[in-house]
C-alpha cells in the first residue's frame, strides 16, 4: 500500500480531528473539500484529508480509473487512521464516497476506541436514478454517533426519501435547505450560495460535536 499523504488545516495536535475522504470522481483537494476543512478548522478542529491509492495515482499520471471494491477503500481507509496516528478524539468520515467507506468501518473502530464519531457529507443513500438501490443495510444498526449533512434535494438521496429510511437513532441529519449533492442550493430560488450551505454544515458539526465529545 502506498504512502498516505494528508491535507491538514488546524495545527493544534490537541484539539479534536476531522479525518476527511473525497468523493468517488473528485479529489481531496476540490473547492467544496477545501472550503469544509476551512471552516472546520475555523471552528477549533483539526482536519486532515487524504486521498485513496486509485485517486493519488492521477496525480503521478496514472489512468483515471473507477474506484476499486469497497473492500479496498475500507482497508485503505483503516490505513489512514493508524497512519493519522492521532491522540485526540478522532472523526472519520467524507464526501459522498468517502463518507460511505467511513460508515462501513466506523462501528468496529468506534467499538475498539480508535474513533469518537462519523461525519458524513452528501451521503449517497442510493446511486442517482436508482433511488431502489439502497446504500443504508448498515446504517440501520449503527452504533456510532453520527451526523450526515445533506442537501434536500440531493439525487443521492433527498429529504423525503430519506425520512423513509428507518436510520439508527445515533444518526442526526443536518439539512441544507435546496442543496444538490454538493450542498449548492439554487440561488434564484433560495437567494442562497453554496458557501452559505458550507457554513450552515460547519455549524451543524460544531453545535453535534460540542454534544458529542465530551473534551469540548
Amino acid at each position: 500500500m502506498p504512502e498516505i499523504s494528508f491535507l491538514t488545516d488546524g495545527e493544534d495536535t490537541s484539539r479534536p480531528a476531522v479525518l476527511l475522504a473525497h468523493g468517488a470522481g473528485a479529489a481531496m483537494d476540490t473547492p467544496f473539500m477545501t472550503a469544509i476543512a476551512a471552516g472546520l478548522a475555523a471552528r477549533g478542529f483539526r482536519v486532515a484529508r487524504f486521498e485513496f491509492a486509485y485517486m493519488a495515482a492521477r496525480r503521478s499520471g496514472g489512468a483515471k480509473r473507477p474506484p476499486p471494491k469497497m473492500a479496498v477503500l475500507q482497508e485503505e481507509y483503516l490505513a489512514a487512521i493508524r497512519a493519522l496516528a492521532c491522540e485526540a478524539p478522532l472523526i472519520i468520515g467524507g464526501k459522498s464516497m468517502g463518507g460511505r467507506v467511513a460508515s462501513l468501518i466506523a462501528d468496529a473502530c468506534f467499538g475498539t476506541g480508535a474513533i469518537a464519531a462519523l461525519l458524513c457529507l452528501g451521503y449517497p443513500f442510493h446511486p442517482s436514478g436508482k433511488p431502489e438501490k439502497l446504500r443504508t443495510g448498515h446504517l440501520a444498526g449503527l452504533r456510532t454517533p453520527a451526523l450526515v449533512c445533506q442537501g434536500t434535494r440531493d439525487p443521492f438521496g433527498t429529504k423525503e426519501e430519506v425520512a423513509g429510511y428507518g436510520l439508527s437513532g445515533s444518526i442526526s441529519l443536518a439539512w441544507m435547505e435546496d442543496g444538490d449533492h454538493d450542498l449548492k442550493p439554487r440561488k434564484r430560488i433560495t437567494g442562497k450560495s453554496q458557501q452559505d450551505n458550507i457554513t450552515a454544515a460547519c455549524d451543524a458539526v460544531q453545535h453535534w460535536a460540542e454534544g458529542i465529545l465530551p473534551s469540548r
